[in-house]
């Protein structure tokens, strides 16, 4: 469960929060998260107390917590909306056109959102590795309903495959995307201007060659 912030937060104390929770996010997504102290993080944010995580978040795993919720709900929000697009038509009408619904909300989330979305997949995924049970009973269907939908989507468009083989594909798909649109994130974080990491049709690639998986 999540420890509530102070009852009353000054404009200083959520400008300190997002500090913090900046700080940590790119910590966690560089090291991991089993490397870094909350000592560390406040040190990072140029905190003088070293209590002030624990004042603000109460321990780590909330911290962790708030840090997944903050980008889940963003790319929720974007993909229920590409989504309501796709499911206007008729839609997806093909593979392809729900692994991009899964792959495009996440990219352009970090791509355009400095604040919430700067090495949240690298975070993510290291997150994911550390403790894949805690990034499901944290989202527990309330920030990842539109993933679902497009899991949803993916086994309607693949009739021919028994009800196991789709799971393992879909298990694959989620192995295949974390770690690469998270070494996307992490090209970019080095040279903002990759000729290749940053182009549209990477990610067009990136779509194409999970939809192959599911589809092999």
């Amino acid at each position: 469960m999540l420890v509530t912030a102070p009852q009353t937060l000054t404009d200083r104390d959520n400008e300190t929060r997002r500090a913090l929770k900046r700080t940590a996010r790119r910590l966690f997504s560089e090291r991991g998260v089993r490397g870094i102290t909350v000592r560390e993080i406040a040190q990072a944010a140029g905190q003088r107390n070293q209590g002030v995580v624990t004042y603000y978040f109460g321990t780590k795993e909330n911290l962790l917590a708030e840090i997944l919720v903050d980008g889940a709900e963003r790319i929720e929000a974007r993909r229920r909306v590409h989504l309501a697009r796709l499911e206007a038509d008729g839609g997806p009408h093909r593979v392809a056109d729900a692994v991009a619904a899964i792959v495009l909300p996440s990219a352009e989330f970090v791509d355009e959102d400095a604040d919430y979305g700067s090495n949240f997949n690298r975070y993510l995924f290291r997150l994911t590795v550390y403790d894949s049970a805690f990034v499901d009973r944290t989202l527990d269907g309330r920030y990842n309903e539109g993933y679902r939908r497009c899991l949803s989507h993916l086994r309607r468009l693949m009739p021919g495959s028994s009800r196991q083989v789709q799971s393992r594909r879909l298990v694959f798909l989620g192995s295949y995307l974390g770690p690469l649109l998270a070494q996307r994130e992490a090209m970019l974080a080095d040279t903002a201007d990759h000729p290749t990491w940053q182009s549209d049709e990477m990610l067009a690639d990136i779509i194409r060659t999970a939809a192959a998986i599911l589809e092999a």
